[in-house]
């Protein structure tokens, strides 16, 4: 069977696929693996959008991406495709979302069905690295920002207004400081004035 024939019977992913699988840790060892890209692949359908460690988050990827890609190949009335649904997704009402909502979002689709992006990793940390998984055209705001000048972004709002407190706090200390050293000033220069009984002893003749 040539390259042309097995292509004809497995569509072509989308997003880069490793050549080895990524490393999950399990007790319960291949078994254990499965039920966690399961329970993956069924919160990424179901939420649409999920914050996991990068391995599973990729490995997990390739299996929702295969999936979607059937159902939008072969539909609901394919068995075989039905079966796969079954076994990856363990909420069963989510079946009817990925045939009825995601395959017409995605049947006109030229680009991956999924999106990953890093996640913000605290410092310091020892926890692996962090990613964002979503379906594309999901309800939530993006999380690329495309217009960093916008002054209305939440981030430069609350910088603005960090930024203004800031400046007035210096100018009430430079405020203070000023007349503290204006007051200073006056009690110097009215300390160095005669005061009016001297000048009046002065002025007073001898006899």
């Amino acid at each position: 069977m040539n390259q042309a024939e097995v292509s004809k019977l497995v569509s072509k992913l989308r997003i880069k696929v490793p050549a080895e699988p990524r490393k999950l840790r399990s007790p319960k060892g291949p078994e254990g693996r499965i039920d966690k890209l399961r329970k993956t692949v069924t919160g990424l359908i179901k939420y649409e959008r999920i914050e996991l460690n990068h391995n599973r988050g990729d490995e997990a990827r390739q299996y929702a991406e295969r999936l979607i890609s059937e159902a939008i190949r072969y539909g609901d009335c394919h068995k075989p495709t039905m079966d796969v649904a079954n076994y990856w997704l363990l909420e069963k009402e989510l079946i009817h979302k990925l045939f009825k909502v995601l395959v017409p979002r995605f049947e006109n689709c030229n680009t991956a069905y999924t999106r990953m992006l890093n996640a913000p990793r605290p410092l310091p940390s020892r926890v692996d690295d962090k990613v964002v998984l979503e379906l594309r055209g999901n309800p939530y705001p993006s999380l690329v920002n495309r217009q960093s000048n916008n002054r209305l972004l939440i981030q430069n709002v609350l910088l603005d207004a960090a930024k203004y407190d800031y400046r007035q706090s210096k100018y009430a200390e430079m405020a203070e400081k000023i007349g503290q050293r204006e007051e200073a000033q006056a009690l110097e220069k009215k300390s160095k004035e005669p005061t009016k009984e001297s000048s009046n002893e002065s002025k007073t003749p001898e006899i």
